[in-house]
């Protein structure tokens, strides 16, 4: 693969190219890795910078036919978005369906829209390992938005503001407990909640369902990231296209006051921190799983089973023989 060629296509926003070149960095081949290490340091330092929006939400709660209205809007006013949609995958049989193209028919057929499915894995936070390296490389082609919608609610599914400018949480109308169904930590780390399907009979419900939501946010404590009156709560219906350009004004007042301050760059420069630490505790988790580690690991697991030696014990040992010191206790 000239990877010299495919880092120009890319420049010129070529869709092939970019799929291309995302097929190339999920790969987990020796080769492809240093392939896709070497287009990224080349794409590296272009300047370009896009909005990054991470999307969460429960199952069912309308996030595709949200982000098909949405994107569809955004194109409608000449901006380029590019869609990563992470999928579930089968912890028995790995696979995905990886259907998400097929629900947002009208945003795959817009010109100024790109979609890009992805399994998620195991990895937890419902995000794939390697949409941040596709978020990189959608904003080198060009891209203005890129949402990036995870596999739904969840207390590791955090990890998704680790590599989003703004992170928005997508909710149904409910009553009862509904507060209560979410995690604190998804609370916390949201900058918009959308309550979805503010249409017919259950705009009333969304109506209520969001003053309880915004209520709930100021009981939380206030965070430098936010000006005034953020975190918010607002309605909206992907169906009916209503609030959409609201929450796109949200978004952009929000973006745009925390690059004002300082908190915008800031806050990349501690997500490319995280990512750092996180490819490193990967990269040893890799050698576990490679001899002669591997072997060894294999070896202790029998006498844990055995009752020979406590689990801590051989652990301690494997970890001493192959880092060289004993981890502290």
């Amino acid at each position: 693969m000239d990877i010299a060629d495919l880092s120009e296509r890319i420049l010129k926003g070529e869709r092939r190219a970019l799929a291309r070149a995302i097929t190339l960095v999920e790969s987990g081949r020796a080769d492809h890795r240093a392939q896709a290490r070497e287009l990224l340091e080349g794409l590296r330092g272009q300047g370009r910078e896009a909005l990054r929006v991470g999307l969460s939400g429960t199952p069912g709660v309308g996030k595709s036919t949200f982000i098909e209205a949405f994107g569809m809007m955004l194109t409608a006013q000449g901006l380029k978005v590019a869609v990563l949609a992470v999928d579930p995958s089968s912890g028995r049989s790995g696979g995905s369906i990886l259907g998400d193209k097929t629900r947002m028919e009208r945003l795959s057929r817009d010109p100024g829209a790109f979609i890009r499915p992805s399994p998620s894995q195991s990895h937890l936070g419902g995000v794939a390992r390697r949409t941040r390296e596709a978020i990189d490389l959608c904003e080198a082609a060009g891209f203005d938005v890129i949402l990036i919608e995870t596999v739904g609610v969840g207390q590791s599914e955090t990890v998704v503001a680790e590599m989003s400018d703004l992170f928005l949480l997508l909710l149904a109308p409910a009553g009862g407990d509904e507060l209560q169904g979410v995690k604190r930590g998804i609370m916390e780390t949201a900058d918009i909640i959308l309550v979805n399907k503010a249409d017919g009979e259950l705009k009333s419900t969304a109506t209520r369902t969001c003053a309880d939501y915004a209520g709930a946010l100021r009981l939380l404590r206030k965070r430098p990231q936010d000006p005034e009156g953020y975190p918010k709560a607002l309605t909206v219906s992907a169906v009916e296209e209503h609030g959409l350009d609201r929450a796109w004004d949200e978004m952009t007042a929000l973006a745009d006051w925390r690059r004002e301050t300082g908190h915008f760059a800031g806050r990349r420069a501690e997500q490319a921190r995280f990512w750092f630490e996180a490819e490193v505790r990967e990269g040893l988790l890799a050698r576990l799983r490679r001899e002669p580690v591997k072997g060894a690991m294999a070896a202790l697991a029998q006498q844990v089973e055995a009752g020979e030696i406590s689990a801590a014990a051989a652990a301690e040992d494997l970890l001493e023989t192959y880092l060289g010191e004993a981890p502290p206790v």
